[in-house]
């Protein structure tokens, strides 16, 4: 990086960046698990020298702290997959449930937006679709940072909300469904041969924030690559050439994935994952009334705390999830 030709080449530029940055984060976190390894043993060395009731309240007060560390690193090495280090290309789409799901579509992206803030991730709104009455029909997030994709595969699947509907006159009890996806994002270097001719592309008036031109003009892009089916979109560039861009990235990181579960017939098809928005297919349970109860389904982890889940606290799932998928691989 000190060559000063370094950042000619603004792509390899970027990927090595990139990589520089997650190998100091792993120093970092190994030299910080060093220093909790030096505290816990001098608290332990102090207090059986000479017992000290403030000393020992001190340590006991520091424990949830250095637990909730060490909780992170051991679940960084569940984290270990081909993919995991890679940004997401989230999705959510609202289900069964008319405007009450389209509403809880938007609080979910709430939901995740404070997740991605409370770690320290970017999070980027793509693309998104509004409900005719209220929230989103669909909207597509690019969340960026170091296991960003590792920590979200977790929450691919569909989210069932119970509650007395705010859009009900009669305030009856309402279920409304939400279906949740995760894509890995590669680098924009990724080699993929995409014929013009198996393309479709469709431009249209961007919807959401921007200012005056973007709003006026069809900036906005949607692609369909036809052998496939796939779609991908992207407005919240400001022109449409940046747009058509963002668009391609994401279709060469789709087609990727897609492409190597083609070639994999043992590998899992994450499109597998995608079941109808609806009744029976829940990975996870929100209810607001007439208790109030978050839980995961594959895991039975629970949380009593709805306002704190809906304020992004979702590490507790994250990591339940991924140790119980780690041990259903140990055991084949």
């Amino acid at each position: 990086m000190n060559e000063p030709s370094f950042w000619n080449d603004q792509q390899s530029a970027k990927k090595i960046s990139k990589q520089l940055s997650q190998i100091r984060e792993e120093i970092s976190h190994i030299n910080k698990l060093d220093e909790v390894k030096g505290e816990l043993e001098t608290y332990q060395l102090l207090l059986e020298e000479d017992f000290n009731q403030a000393l020992f309240e001190e340590a006991v007060a520091e424990l949830p702290r250095i637990r909730s560390f060490i909780e992170k690193a051991e679940i960084e090495c569940y984290l270990n997959d081909k993919y995991d280090h890679n940004d997401a290309l989230f999705s959510i789409h609202a289900g069964a449930g008319g405007t009450e799901a389209q509403d809880w579509a938007e609080m979910l992206l709430r939901m995740y937006s404070r997740w991605a803030e409370n770690n320290g991730f970017g999070f980027t709104v793509i693309d998104s679709l509004a409900g005719e009455e209220a929230g989103l029909k669909s909207v597509s997030v690019e969340i960026s940072g170091n296991f960003a994709y590792g920590l979200l595969k977790s929450e691919i699947g569909i989210h069932r909300l119970v509650r007395m509907s705010p859009f009900n006159a009669q305030g009856k009890r309402q279920t409304s469904f939400a279906s949740v996806f995760v894509y890995p994002e590669f680098d924009e270097d990724l080699e993929i041969e995409i014929d013009s001719k198996d393309l479709k592309i469709d431009t249209y008036r961007s919807s959401g924030a921007g200012g005056q031109h973007v709003n006026t003009t069809d900036s906005a892009v949607r692609i369909t690559h036809l052998p496939t089916n796939i779609v991908v979109s992207c407005q919240n560039e400001r022109s449409q050439i940046q747009n058509r861009e963002k668009a391609m990235n994401i279709l060469k990181s789709r087609l990727y994935q897609y492409y190597e579960e083609q070639r994999d017939k043992e590998k899992k098809n994450l499109e597998s994952t995608k079941t109808e928005i609806g009744w029976g297919n829940q990975i996870r349970s929100y209810v607001f009334q007439p208790y109030q109860m978050v839980k995961d389904l594959r895991t039975n982890y629970e949380s009593g705390q709805v306002n704190k889940v809906m304020d992004g606290d979702l590490d507790g799932f994250i990591y339940a999830w991924l140790k119980y998928a780690a041990s259903l691989r140990l055991n084949g």
